[in-house]
């Protein structure tokens, strides 16, 4: 009777230690991976190698020259050299591994036969006209046309002439080293006329040694997409003082053209406002010497905080705003007067503030005063006014008058549109491309140390379209296309941007690994205790049959 017992509890045994190790393999193998899996932190591939890279890229900003000289400009041995193309090199290094080569391809070639003839006029209006060629230029080339050295198209104590169109003229020498001594004078024109080192200067301040560049050149704007800009009449004294101004006559006259000129470095929009019983916060000091008021130079940037709560335009701004400002004083402080720091009056009655912009005073005529009963209508002169203005409007954006070369004739605004757009794309093509490869980098190593952080799909297609936008600037800015080059290295810093403050990035940033513990020990500790104890007593029986002798009779 015992042996059927004896086999039932055997059979019972068996049928545990299966059960146990089917328990056993099912969670790991099928429990464990699917845990794991579920479990894990999403990270997306992301190009790291080409990031690496990155940081190293030496950027080469070129700027192609063409130089047409005429007959007789240089020797005959020489014009029988050309064409050829020589390089004018040099380079920056920045705070980091990044580099930047500035780069002058001068293209010598023959003038053709109505370039010859238009070179030849005795009117530079008349040149220019004839020379106007029907197919736009590309942005940053530059011509330069070399003429005999003693022709009469300019002023004999003139040696070159900068032109609009991104053309230029310079006289040519009969020299053994003519192809030396007018090089030079080609790169001289050519610097004042596009990629100078105060542009530079301005759009790399961030990256330089701090002793590279005194902290004057730091203070342009920095590059953006677009940009508001808003004009503000500022009244505070209303009863004695009905101020009228053209401003959108203004706008249309002298604004719209200098942005319109400008509209490939951003989207600019403008707006004015009027506000009455604004007051300036500092209180001007009495002159008896010559019955006026003034502000003193250490007092100016008090001026602003005051009257910045009342223009209320930045608040709600995507892209920077820049305010310029047409104070007219109060009767009880009139007529006003800035002074700079040496205590003489400035002469445009004005001053700018670095990356937010400029304010005005308008002095009302005192014979006004003596004619009519208060309150007396102004007139404003906006001619003044924008004259003011727009020479602020080109400090704000790094634009300053160029550093023309000795006996350089340079006739004026006619010739600066296109100037001033090259100079802005080739400083918003170096100021965004270092900041969006620092961007990458820091991402790339942040990412890199912390392996909670997820990464989707999305993050990382603007990282792969940002390190793309990186290397066609560079591309483009080493041919000297240099619209496409501006636009590229926008979006590289834009991609960059929106993929380092993705807010999907910090959503398990702050989950330590004891917190995990935390969670899963509760849940994983109940089930498995019984597992491992089946499979260790499993073992132990196991190991304990194999040891047992077996009886030999």
């Amino acid at each position: 009777m015992a042996a059927p017992g004896a086999a039932a509890t055997d059979l019972e045994v068996v049928r545990g230690k299966r059960a146990a190790l089917f328990f056993a393999a099912v969670a790991i193998v099928l429990g464990l991976p699917l845990w794991w899996k579920t479990t894990e932190t999403y990270r997306a591939p992301l190009p790291y190698s080409e990031i690496s890279g990155l940081n190293a890229l030496q950027l080469r900003l070129m700027v192609p020259v063409t130089v047409v000289f005429t007959r007789e400009s240089v020797p005959s041995d020489d014009q029988e050299k050309l064409p050829f193309t020589v390089v004018h090199e040099r380079e920056i290094p920045l705070k980091y591994k990044m580099k930047i080569k500035c780069r002058f391809q001068k293209a010598y070639r023959r003038a053709l036969d109505h370039e010859e003839e238009a070179l030849s006029l005795g009117s530079m209006q008349e040149t220019e006209t004839m020379l106007a060629e029907p197919q736009e230029q590309a942005e940053g080339s530059l011509t330069v046309y070399v003429i005999p050295e003693h022709s009469s198209l300019l002023p004999q104590d003139m040696m070159s002439y900068i032109g609009p169109e991104r053309t230029a003229v310079v006289r040519g020498i009969m020299h053994r080293e003519a192809f030396n001594i007018v090089g030079r004078r080609v790169i001289q024109v050519a610097q004042a006329m596009s990629l100078t080192e105060d542009v530079l200067a301005a759009a790399l301040a961030d990256h330089l040694p701090e002793d590279k560049w005194s902290s004057d050149k730091r203070r342009p704007l920095k590059s953006s997409l677009g940009y508001e800009i808003t004009f503000s009449l500022l009244n505070p004294d209303p009863k004695s003082h009905d101020v009228h101004w053209d401003i959108e006559g203004a706008v249309r006259r002298y604004v719209q053209p200098f942005l319109s000129a400008l509209s490939a470095a951003g989207n600019f929009s403008v707006d004015s406002q009027i506000l009455y019983y604004a007051v300036l916060g500092v209180n001007p000091r009495f002159d008896p010497a010559s019955s006026s008021y003034y502000l003193a130079a250490h007092s100016l940037p008090h001026v602003i905080n005051p009257v910045e709560s009342r223009l209320g335009s930045s608040a709600a701004s995507l892209y920077p705003v820049l305010n310029f400002l047409l104070y007219v004083p109060e009767l009880a402080h009139s007529p006003l007067y800035i002074q700079d720091k040496d205590g003489a009056p400035v002469a445009t009655n004005a001053f700018h503030s670095p990356r937010w912009g400029g304010i005005m005073v308008y002095n009302v005529d005192p014979k006004a005063y003596n004619a009519s009963k208060l309150p007396v209508r102004v007139e404003v002169d906006m001619e003044q006014v924008m004259e003011v203005f727009l020479a602020q409007l080109r400090l704000l954006f790094g634009i300053a008058q160029p550093q023309l070369p000795v006996k350089c004739l340079f006739p004026g605004p006619k010739s600066e549109g296109l100037t001033e757009l090259a100079r802005l794309l080739w400083a918003g093509s170096g100021e965004t491309l270092p900041p969006a490869t620092t961007t990458l980098t820091s991402l790339a190593q942040l990412l890199g140390k912390i392996s909670n952080i997820v990464i989707k799909d999305d993050v990382a297609s603007e990282v792969y379209r940002a390190v793309a936008a990186v290397q066609k600037a560079a591309e483009e800015l080493a041919s000297g296309h240099l619209a496409s080059a501006f636009t590229a290295s926008q979006e590289a810093v834009t991609s960059s941007e929106r993929a380092f403050f993705d807010p999907s990035l910090l959503h398990l940033l702050y989950f330590p690994d004891d917190q995990k513990f935390a969670i899963y020990i509760p849940l994983f500790l109940p089930m498995a205790v019984p597992i491992l104890l089946s499979l260790v007593k499993i073992f132990l029986e196991t190991r304990k049959s194999w040891k047992k002798p077996e009886k030999i009779d």
